[in-house]
């Protein structure tokens, strides 16, 4: 998520060391204080987070105002999310070996040049598949920055409380990021969308700044290749996959749906025997046999996949068939971000106290509980918004405050320094891959809504809610299998 970092008092922050201080990798911090280069280098990771947070949000509220501008449909209007995630989700993987293989800090730095340039451009664009162009681009440099981000942290503090703590943080600049997007885009759109794009290019400034002096370098690369073929087959799988899902429900089955089904499921295939035979693998399939991986990957893909889509459909539903305005619309989804701000920071202790899986299936309880509040009181013709919309927003703030960071510490405990890109990479593509399979469904089940009210978006909500009861159900088998195995034991 795409939370309020001064309560972390960050800005005790000092950067009074020298450069080739700053430069020089820390030391495992020990539980407790940390020392501030420590908290320079979680801020400034940190601040990657938001950056994502605040572009997904920002781009969700201007989606209406884009496609009134540039003549884009529902179907159209999806891809600009849609490209974002694709490049993102695709790449990801090979952006996460990329920093184990080429130093964390160079990828993250270059990468968050690619994206600033990539959002400027899309502000200046009068095409939409321009626009389109764009946001895959910026996918793409994302898809290196998140797990270079995400990878300093592991392997900047050690597993346990003090990895839990950094990723709870970690966690509150998602929502600082994302309650902001939120905010700011209704304030930008009022005036002018194109300002939605304007704006990550300053952040990326002062990030690329910040992360010039406090990251480290990378005193050891690992050992390796980049696996070229695998990242292209994986990519070009995942395209044809996503492009079947979206073309079909308004094409029915036409040569091309079948054609590019053939096409994603040979090149999927293909990718999973190429991991087999090379050498230095883009992803180590062995490292499924690790359940708890699995699982986290599991929550990733039913938690963004089943929010992404209801926040669009929120969004497309409040301002065409309720025409509020943009502004209006994101302070009324901003609790969403307020309530994971307030509470990610006690995430961590309840990880430590309770566990990861306790976490992740209470926090799918509350993103089930969330999506039912709003399918049954969210199509008030007259909607009272502390009643019918609040409640629901707050359960799904409370869900991604319990589940992200639980998530992310299930999905990269236990694995060693030299592959904290490629878990990092994983449980992101994870997130990234659901977003965009679930929200390609349902924006074709929502086609034409806006003249049906409520009903004509009902079908995506209904998919929305059976994607996170999915996802709950999977976490419940697996913590009731997990206390069989102990009891076993015992």
């Amino acid at each position: 998520m795409t939370f309020n970092a001064r309560a972390f008092k960050l800005a005790d922050v000092t950067l009074t060391a020298t450069t080739s201080q700053i430069l020089t990798p820390p030391a495992a911090p020990a539980a407790g204080r940390w020392a501030p280069k420590l908290w320079a280098i979680l801020f400034v990771a940190g601040l990657a987070m938001f950056l994502d947070a605040l572009d997904v949000s920002m781009v969700g509220v201007a989606l209406p105002s884009i496609g009134q501008e540039l003549g884009l449909d529902t179907a159209a209007l999806q891809w600009i999310v849609n490209g974002y995630i694709l490049g993102y989700g695709g790449l990801l993987l090979l952006g996460g070996r990329a920093a184990d293989l080429l130093g964390r800090r160079q990828v993250f730095l270059t990468a968050l040049v690619v994206f600033g340039i990539a959002s400027l451009i899309g502000g200046l664009v009068d095409e939409g598949w321009l626009l389109i162009a764009t946001r895959i681009v910026k996918g793409v440099a994302a898809a290196f920055t998140a797990p270079a981000a995400l990878s300093i942290i592991t392997t900047t503090f050690k597993e346990g409380p003090d990895r839990n703590r950094a990723l709870s943080i970690f966690a509150v600049f998602g929502a600082t990021g994302y309650a902001s997007g939120l905010i700011v885009s209704g304030l930008l759109t009022g005036i002018d969308w194109r300002l939605t794009f304007y704006l990550p290019v300053v952040v990326v400034a002062g990030v690329v700044f910040a992360a010039y002096i406090v990251v480290p370098r990378n005193t050891e690369k690992e050992e390796g290749r980049i696996d070229f073929a695998g990242a292209a087959l994986l990519t070009g799988g995942t395209l044809a996959a996503i492009y079947t899902i979206v073309t079909a429900p308004e094409t029915g089955f036409t040569a091309t749906v079948i054609a590019t089904t053939i096409l994603a499921v040979g090149l999927l295939s293909a990718f999973f025997v190429v991991e087999n035979r090379v050498s230095h693998p883009l992803v180590r399939l062995s490292i499924f046999k690790v359940k708890s991986i699995v699982r986290a990957n599991l929550a990733a893909l039913a938690i963004f996949g089943s929010y992404l889509s209801f926040q669009t459909i929120v969004s497309l539903y409040l301002q065409n068939t309720l025409h509020w305005e943009p502004l209006q619309m994101a302070l009324a989804m901003a609790p969403t971000g307020i309530i994971v701000a307030i509470l990610s920071p006690v995430a961590g202790k309840l990880i430590d106290r309770f566990g990861t899986t306790p976490m992740i299936l209470a926090a799918l309880t509350s993103f089930v509980a969330g999506y039912a509040w709003f399918l049954t009181r969210g199509g008030n013709p007259d909607p009272a918004y502390a009643v019918d919309y609040l409640p629901a927003f707050l359960l799904l703030g409370l869900g991604f405050a319990l589940g992200f960071s639980a998530v992310m510490v299930q999905a990269t405990e236990g694995i060693a320094d030299h592959e904290q890109g490629l878990a990092s990479g994983l449980v992101q593509t994870s997130f990234q891959i659901g977003g965009a399979v679930v929200l390609a469904v349902a924006t074709g089940l929502i086609s034409g809504a806006a003249t049906d009210g409520i009903a004509g978006y009902q079908p995506g909500l209904y998919l929305v809610t059976g994607v996170a009861v999915v996802g709950l159900l999977a976490s419940t088998a697996a913590l009731i299998g997990r206390r069989q195995v102990v009891a076993e034991i015992a």
